[in-house]
């Protein structure tokens, strides 16, 4: 998209690919705290973005995708790993030893309005007043569902580091929609992965020495599995793709996304209680997507019709 254009709106096909992968990401909350009780942050972050990248590497080949040969060519993963993988799942398991799973979910779930700000800040869209209060109500939303979880004044370095993993995602989407443009999803999500391995290999050995940890059990080695494969692999390949076609900004609504589906995940699978508020909070994102995509208001002006993604 040319700079100072307006942003397009979601296309069709890619809605269910966002709730597919609000679900995915949903889940590595519940990963990340598994893994936590025996591993340190840096280790379960080089674990993840390890055994997401050999996925990846198993099936680029049988599915015909190619990596790049040249390292300036590999330059472009390596920032995007960095900003999407290395920074952000950094700080987001070190704030997850400080702060509930939810209360990360719920500052996860800011994403879209930095990404906003950064796309705007330079100059990749207008910052127009449909998407930045849907950004605000979708975030009013995501308060809702989380609200007492808000008031602890003790997790104010947790919540820091959340926002500052909410802000490198944010230009891992600018850095996406200029350098990555074009290159097939397979590719880019194997490519930033490899990338991200390779960078926390160093940041992990150097911090935490993984190799002189006591082995993990079983419940923490099924969770870095499920962290690593679907929480990462398959869920980049998504991400990707939708990021290709519907846009940086709109691929970032997904984490507005995230907290409700980890409280029906917990109601349908595990018996917890849906409580009104949450019900509530889960309508008021609902109604902050239509916003932010637009098509809803189209569609309501005579003769209007949805724009085309």
């Amino acid at each position: 998209m040319a700079a100072g254009n307006d942003p397009v709106p979601m296309h069709r096909s890619d809605w269910t690919l966002l709730v597919l992968l609000s679900v995915l990401w949903g889940g590595s909350f519940f990963f990340n705290g598994v893994a936590l009780r025996e591993l340190p942050p840096l280790t379960v972050a080089f674990v993840r973005v390890l055994l997401g990248a050999l996925c990846l590497l198993a099936v680029i080949g049988p599915l015909g995708g190619r990596l790049p040969t040249r390292l300036r060519d590999s330059l472009p993963f390596a920032v995007m790993g960095l900003l999407n993988n290395v920074i952000p799942f950094s700080l987001f398991l070190a704030a997850q030893t400080m702060i509930s799973s939810g209360l990360a979910a719920v500052l996860n779930a800011t994403t879209p309005l930095f990404t906003v700000l950064v796309l705007a800040s330079f100059g990749e869209e207008r910052l127009n007043a449909r998407r930045i209060a849907g950004v605000v109500i979708g975030l009013g939303g995501v308060t809702l569902l989380r609200a007492p979880g808000l008031s602890a004044a003790d997790q104010a370095l947790g919540i820091g580091l959340c926002l500052a993993g909410a802000v490198s995602y944010g230009f891992s989407g600018l850095w996406g929609r200029r350098r990555l443009a074009g290159v097939p999803p397979l590719t880019a999500a194997a490519g930033q992965l490899i990338s991200s391995a390779a960078i926390m290999a160093v940041v992990a050995g150097a911090a935490d020495r993984p190799w002189t940890l006591p082995l993990p059990g079983a419940a923490t080695i099924a969770a870095l599995i499920g962290l690593a494969a679907l929480s990462t692999a398959l869920a980049y390949i998504l991400f990707f793709r939708i990021m290709s076609r519907s846009g940086a900004t709109n691929v970032m609504l997904v984490t507005l996304l995230i907290p409700v589906t980890a409280i029906l995940l917990g109601h349908f699978l595990l018996a917890e209680t849906l409580t009104l508020r949450e019900v509530a909070g889960a309508l008021v994102i609902a109604t902050s997507l239509l916003v932010i995509d637009g098509r809803a208001f189209a569609l309501l002006r005579p003769g209007g019709r949805p724009t085309k993604a």
